[in-house]
């Protein structure tokens, strides 16, 4: 049964190509891909440059002691903000050759990373790549294999189940987590149809997750086993979903020219941020 909302409203505009957002310490955090620069908007206030990543930032997430870390796409690293600047935690440069993407940190630090797979900016055609574990420490693993552009990702709030959005694969792709991290028993989350793609994805305080797909030009709301709750069409392609808020009510839907050059989303600036209210909230943070 689908269930109507709000229509979406500007939160920012003025962006190449917006990321990543995520819900951090009071303020909304994004990657703007080709300005180069993580952003972190406070309410009421104007966005601020957090730090500027050559390589172009992507996947965003925290450590346990509250350091920011960043997937660099283009030369495949992950970076650690400190206090005197950038360092690199990890080369993953050896393990994938195509540009990596989104991120997701779980409570131990563990980072869960995406990469393309493939050279898309080519038109290339897709096949399978892997989704890889890095440690606090530095330590490449293989996660999982045989993924279709691995994206956006969550966890439940128990840190139990690892959710990943196989953008080519049309699915949402659920494993097991064991307390070392590593994943196992994968099965479908919920199988997607018709011109619906998983880029970024949130998790709800329901178990459901919103889904930005670009391709249909809409964020979604879906449940395991594939039920859509909640469909809102978007005036461009919808890029990642981000749920936050002083009260987790707050959707904020990244969106942009997904299908054009670098160089063209610098000049049109077309990228935005939207929000709207929703009924549940984000899920609590895995412990």
């Amino acid at each position: 049964m689908m269930h109507d909302l709000p229509p979406l409203e500007i939160c920012l505009a003025g962006l190449a190509y917006v990321e990543s957002p995520r819900w951090h310490d009071g303020a909304l955090w994004f990657s703007d891909f080709y300005t180069r620069q993580v952003m972190r908007l406070l309410p009421g206030r104007s966005p601020e440059v957090v730090c500027e990543v050559p390589g172009r930032p992507s996947g965003l997430g925290w450590l346990p002691d509250g350091r920011l870390l960043v997937v660099s796409m283009n030369d495949r690293r992950l970076l650690r903000l400190d206090p005197q600047g950038l360092v690199t935690v990890a080369d993953m440069s050896l393990h994938v050759p195509d540009p990596c993407n989104d991120m997701l940190v779980d409570p131990r630090g563990r980072a869960y990373i995406g990469n393309f797979g493939f050279d898309l900016q080519g038109h290339a055609p897709p096949v399978p790549t892997v989704l890889l574990m890095v440690t606090p420490a530095g330590e490449v693993s293989v996660a999982a294999e045989d993924v279709l552009f691995p994206n956006g990702t969550v966890l439940t709030p128990d840190g139990s189940t690892l959710i990943v959005a196989e953008t080519f694969g049309q699915c949402l792709t659920a494993f097991d987590v064991a307390v070392d991290g590593k994943l196992s028993n994968r099965r479908v989350w919920a199988k997607l149809s018709g011109r619906v793609v998983a880029d970024g994805i949130c998790l709800d305080a329901e178990g459901a997750i919103w889904i930005a797909s670009p391709v249909s030009r809409e964020v979604l709301r879906v449940k395991e086993g594939g039920e859509l709750t909640h469909r809102i069409a978007t005036e461009d392609e919808a890029i990642a979903c981000a749920l936050g808020g002083e009260d987790g009510r707050s959707l904020f839907v990244c969106t942009g020219s997904v299908f054009v050059t670098p160089e063209q989303s610098l000049a049109a600036r077309t990228g935005k941020i939207w929000q709207l209210k929703v009924d549940v909230p984000a899920a609590p943070h895995p412990l």
